[in-house]
């Protein structure tokens, strides 16, 4: 390496691994690159590289460590925190590396029920690939349409059926990496069972390429199921929806796939800002559940348990009321009502959101104590709470008090987040559940992580990434 950095010989070096036409340098080709979906980040970056295979992910990435050069990988740039995203101007040069092109299904496997994907597969082709072989691949999330496996893994992605299947990390049997020094490592190796040593991947899934760069993925599949029941229920409060969950499980055990939580306020404005959707009570209610059973017999069988187990929750003053979708129509409008809840936030204007996860049993005790505590310290404020109550995560989002500057209140948004952060960490609970950390959350990371465990991931930083090369300033 020359002690002096020549970025024309590095780009030089790029040009020739990938080919001249991947290597973007010019302000327009760099600009959707540079900026993450909610517009919050902005940074600088020498250039876009776009390798097409893991081969010339390493072979970027080893001229990178090579001349010190700082590389932040990309998937679908869907990214919530700010962690796909490059800062600004720092003192060494920065590149972003695209995995875009990294978008074949390399093997689909029916029999071990798995599909091997490169990291820029997106996952909506991901999951029509699984229904082509007739299997299930069970992640779902609002951005699927756009966002990739890599990004996906890198942050474990929840979703919606986290509940009965986990979350990305749980459905991954194998990854390849590209490590900071430019070397590939093959761990596509299918397996449930492997205990031979450490487990590599677990620390490449979540890390948000802080560690390296996952270039492809073994991913489970399963039987696609035979039939859905999708059902709203109202209840008067999130207490009443845990004894619902409790119910629901009771009854349906693995076949409860979904069971979401949205508030009155959720509702008022979806139905405010996308009147087209169809809201199927005459009447709002304090809390609606939108569950879901996906069965592997038949669709009477899974009507059969549904009608018993609401017939439980009906005798038992937890339910006000119930409405069951009669066609897949109708499972998609509700879907759809969950779904346009951030939509909607938007349309209402600015509000400061938090993406949290407490232990399920203390979901009400959380939702009541915080409640309290901003309506203490910012009178009319308007809690958007919605999320996974079946898997202990919330959107616990903050609207300014109706009819207030919504600029000036954002002002307020770090006095806000700790209340919130403050009340997680009492509750036991993450202040990220499904989003990462990226530059959004890195420094309130550090007020609630104990000492030991902020040593032992910077100890492991330090171990595969001693240069700091790897997506500087995120995560640690």
């Amino acid at each position: 390496m020359s002690t002096a950095f020549r970025p024309d010989s590095f780009l030089d070096l790029c040009r020739a691994a990938i080919g001249p036409q991947h290597v973007l340098t010019t302000a327009d080709d760099l600009a959707p690159y540079l900026t993450d979906w909610r517009r919050r980040y902005t940074g600088e970056a020498l250039a876009v590289l776009r390798p097409g295979s893991a081969e010339e992910v390493a072979t970027v990435v080893h001229a990178c460590h090579a001349h010190r050069v700082a590389m932040v990988p990309q998937g679908g740039n869907t990214g919530l925190c700010g962690g796909a995203t490059p800062a600004a101007a720092g003192e060494r040069p920065v590149v972003v590396i695209s995995l875009q092109r990294l978008k074949r299904v390399r093997q689909v496997d029916p029999l071990n029920n798995t599909i091997t994907v490169e990291a820029g597969v997106v996952l909506q082709h991901l999951q029509e690939v699984a229904r082509e072989h007739g299997r299930l691949f069970p992640l779902s999330l609002a951005a699927e349409g756009s966002c990739t496996i890599g990004g996906n893994l890198g942050t474990n992605a929840g979703g919606t059926a986290v509940l009965r299947y986990g979350n990305t990390r749980e459905l991954c049997l194998g990854l390849e990496v590209v490590t900071p020094s430019g070397e590939l490592w093959d761990g596509l190796r299918g397996l449930r069972k492997d205990n031979t040593g450490y487990d590599l991947r677990d620390l490449f899934i979540g890390a948000e390429g802080t560690l390296g760069i996952i270039t492809a993925a073994v991913m489970k599949l399963y039987p696609l199921p035979r039939a859905r029941v999708t059902a709203l229920a109202a209840v008067d409060s999130p207490r009443a929806a845990l004894a619902l969950l409790a119910i629901a499980q009771a009854h349906a055990g693995a076949m409860l796939t979904g069971f979401e939580l949205m508030s009155a306020l959720c509702m008022t404005l979806v139905t405010r800002h996308f009147p087209q959707l169809r809201y199927p009570f005459v009447q709002p209610y304090p809390q609606l559940v939108l569950l879901e059973l996906s069965d592997s017999e038949s669709e009477d069988h899974a009507r059969q348990i549904f009608e018993t187990m609401m017939q439980a929750a009906l005798e038992a003053g937890v339910v006000q009321d119930a409405a069951v979708a009669e066609s897949v129509q109708q499972s998609r409008d509700f879907w759809n009502l969950r779904e346009h809840i951030p939509l909607a936030q938007v349309e209402e204007g600015k509000n400061i959101k938090h993406d949290i996860a407490v232990p399920i049993s203390r979901i009400a005790d959380f939702i009541e104590a915080t409640d309290a505590l901003l309506q203490q310290a910012f009178p009319g404020a308007r809690m958007v709470t919605f999320g996974h109550l079946g898997d202990g995560n919330l959107h616990y989002n903050v609207s300014p008090p109706a009819g207030t500057d919504h600029d000036a209140f954002l002002a307020n948004q770090a006095a806000v987040n700790q209340i919130v952060h403050d009340s997680v960490h009492a509750h036991r609970g993450s202040i990220s559940a499904e989003h990462g950390l990226g530059q959004l959350k890195r420094e309130e990371n550090q007020r609630y992580k104990s000492e030991v465990e902020l040593a032992m991931m910077r100890a492991i930083k330090q171990a595969l990434d001693p240069l700091g090369l790897m997506n500087p300033g995120k995560v640690l």
